[in-house]
């Protein structure tokens, strides 16, 4: 049975790679872009005074489409095009101003820049991929412009330049191991019902959304399905809330233990709760929610010296036959559970027949038990 992990706020953190969303990472980008690109102009002139033509004129160029890509950032659907193009170029650009030390000798600094742009950019698996690479690369140039390490001088910087490498690496790989945990673990209690452990409407409303654009692309179907403990404020005033608290428990536990795993199920509110049966026909909906029915009426819990037995109503809209929205579904689903209540709880209802969910309550019809 799905819970949690299927929500529009879950799929927008897989999609996202790192801990910034599509929409700051394109920020970061242009800002990137512009200071990269107004350095090189920089640099270029510098470059150009101390006769390395070649280098001023590649620094020139660079910053002119740099330039040109601040501007195309703005709205460009290839955002991780952008990101790879920037860094691959930028990386590569280091290099090969190691291999010519005397225009720039302190651009071996920026080898440890690699894995923090790449990370932040693209996140753990990506950027470590992009990283690690160019930073063995550069690390092989620095060795070579070393020369023959015959010296304990020449022995300290080059350790110095591999352990703060691997380290820098090692760290910001940690750390983003890390960050992902913690931030799944955020997503998780914002849709999560803290009960039950059963997802919240909020997660079931976008689950709801969600297999509604599914259904109209496949032609599929499914069931919506509102269900209600009957006379829960009846055990909440005789036993306390502790007690209740066990019921919606024990509920969610029966609820999980027949559901199949690609059916969806939430805790609504109180003791209310919403299930989404995908692929599954009136009638198949219908014996499976009666069975659920009869599971949860023949359970007994005990309470101390107590022994507590609820029943549950259940009401049933089908897509897409008693609506094709959201909102239309729920409130055809929400009067079948009504009419069930109505005549007498323990019971499932659903529509006697198609309509646009504007119907009276005495057209639903009890499912045959």
């Amino acid at each position: 049975m799905t819970t949690t992990h299927h929500s529009d706020l879950g799929t927008a953190l897989e999609q996202s790679r790192s801990g910034l969303r599509d929409n700051h990472r394109r920020s970061l980008m242009r800002l990137l872009f512009l200071i990269t690109g107004s350095s090189l102009l920089v640099f270029s002139g510098l470059q150009a005074v101390n006769g390395f033509w070649w280098v001023a004129g590649t620094e020139l160029l660079a910053s002119a489409l740099l330039f040109f890509g601040f501007a195309r950032l703005r709205d460009s659907a290839h955002l991780q095009g952008w990101i790879y193009g920037y860094l691959t170029a930028l990386f590569s650009f280091f290099l090969a101003i190691m291999l010519f030390p005397d225009a720039s000798v302190s651009a071996f600094a920026w080898v440890l820049m690699m894995p923090v742009l790449a990370y932040l950019l693209l996140g753990k698996r990506e950027g470590f991929l992009l990283s690690v690479p160019f930073v063995l690369a550069g690390g092989v140039v620095y060795y070579l412009h070393l020369g023959q390490v015959d010296s304990a001088y020449l022995m300290i910087d080059l350790l110095n330049m591999t352990l703060c490498g691997a380290l820098m690496l090692v760290f910001i790989h940690l750390y983003e191991i890390r960050r992902e945990e913690a931030e799944q673990r955020l997503v998780d209690m914002a849709q999560s019902d803290f009960l039950t452990g059963l997802a919240n409407r909020s997660s079931f409303q976008s689950t709801l959304t969600r297999t509604i654009a599914e259904c109209e692309r496949s032609g599929g179907g499914f069931a919506l399905v509102i269900m209600d403990i009957d006379h829960f404020k009846v055990v909440n005033d005789t036993l306390g809330h502790d007690a209740g608290d066990l019921v919606l428990k024990d509920i969610a536990l029966s609820l999980g233990e027949r559901l199949r795993s690609t059916d969806f199920v939430a805790r609504l509110g109180g003791e209310e709760f919403g299930l989404i049966l995908r692929d599954v026909k009136s009638a198949g909906a219908c014996e499976l929610m009666e069975e659920l029915r009869q599971r949860i009426a023949d359970r007994e819990l005990v309470y101390g010296d107590a022994q507590v037995r609820v029943t549950a109503s259940f009401g049933i809209a089908h897509w897409p036959e008693h609506g094709r929205q959201a909102e239309t579904l729920f409130r055809v689903a929400d009067r079948c559970l009504y009419s069930g209540k109505s005549a007498g709880r323990n019971r499932v209802a659903r529509p006697l027949t198609a309509g646009s969910g504007g119907f009276p309550s005495d057209t639903a019809a009890q499912c045959a038990r």
